[in-house]
């Protein structure tokens, strides 16, 4: 069992698929086929099964997976350490919310491209529910993401600020004069929000489902501006980061509503594989990034989630 024969397992794990494996790895398929035969005669185990033209991990092959990321991970962080030294170079692959990348990283990573040049910056788009299972995977080597505010704390999971959420809508809106909005004033109204698997979508819906209010017609949106720009026309509210809605709220584009229901505050973390070896380039990213991002004192009325009443807020 080498390297190279985990390397092209895992491609074949990753596509189920021994063709997209061979041209992803540029070999050809015959060549594939032949050494995950030869691993498989090794073992003592198939690590497929071939249905057709489908295949499928067996248990072999789903235990195996796990052990070829690590050693293969083993592999290519031996390999930096002793061609690199201590200069930061190589190339990370970072994953990101599309709030974040547009309100918050991109100082950071201009930042950090000129502090370390010879670092070769990979921005990997990746949906929300994935980023935490592709950094466990080693897809990635670092991930961003907004979570619902929580005390838990585990290694390779840093808390690095707060976030506030705001409810919003158009200058005009019929909402504009209220002086509180609490969960029953959305009854029927018009929701325009963004992907579901979204931590402030997330937390918001349910609010509303605990206090039984259903709104009228929900507009779904995978882009974040796309949501600001249909609010701003008065097709309906939405809840979305301060960061992201700040200066069109300070330009009278948008305006703040008074919500006075349980707190939508959300939380952003940097993620890496607790087990991965840092090495000098993903160390000193760690470092700026807690140094330019990191502010992890809640805002003012804000608690900690453990702490919070779960009782919804209704009008008398």
């Amino acid at each position: 069992m080498d390297l190279r024969q985990l390397t092209i397992f895992r491609e074949v794990a990753k596509n189920l698929s021994f063709t997209k494996a061979a041209v992803h790895l540029n070999y050809v398929q015959s060549n594939v086929t032949a050494q995950i035969h030869a691993l498989e005669e090794e073992l003592g185990q198939p690590l497929f099964d071939r249905l057709g033209r489908q295949v499928v991990l067996t248990d072999a092959g789903q235990q195996l997976i796990d052990y070829a990321e690590r050693l293969l991970r083993l592999a290519e962080e031996a390999q930096t350490a002793i061609s690199t030294g201590t200069t930061p170079q190589g190339t990370l692959r970072i994953g990101a919310s599309e709030t974040l990348c547009i309100y918050r990283l991109p100082a950071l990573l201009r930042a950090f491209r000129r502090s370390y040049p010879r670092v070769h910056l990979i921005f990997c788009p990746t949906p929300t529910s994935e980023r935490r299972r592709l950094v466990h995977e080693g897809s990635i080597d670092i991930a961003f993401v907004l979570d619902e505010v929580s005390s838990a704390s585990e290694p390779g999971d840093e808390l690095m600020t707060y976030e506030p959420v705001w409810l919003v809508a158009a200058p005009d809106h019929p909402f504009a004069s209220q002086q509180a909005i609490v969960p029953a004033d959305l009854k029927g109204a018009d929701l325009l929000l963004t992907e579901a698997g979204c931590s402030y979508r997330g937390l918001f819906e349910r609010i509303l489902s605990q206090a039984k209010i259903y709104p009228g017609t929900v507009m779904e949106f995978g882009s974040l501006e796309a949501v600001k720009q249909c609010v701003m026309t008065g097709l309906g509210l939405s809840v979305l980061p301060v960061m992201a809605v700040a200066p069109e709220v300070e330009q009278g584009r948008l305006l703040k509503l008074p919500w006075t229901g349980p707190d939508l505050t959300i939380s952003s973390h940097m993620v890496w594989h607790k087990d991965k070896w840092l090495s000098p380039s993903l160390n000193a990213f760690l470092t700026m990034a807690r140094a330019m991002l990191q502010t992890t004192d809640l805002p003012d009325g804000v608690v900690d989630r453990t702490e919070r009443s779960q009782i919804v807020v209704q009008k008398p």
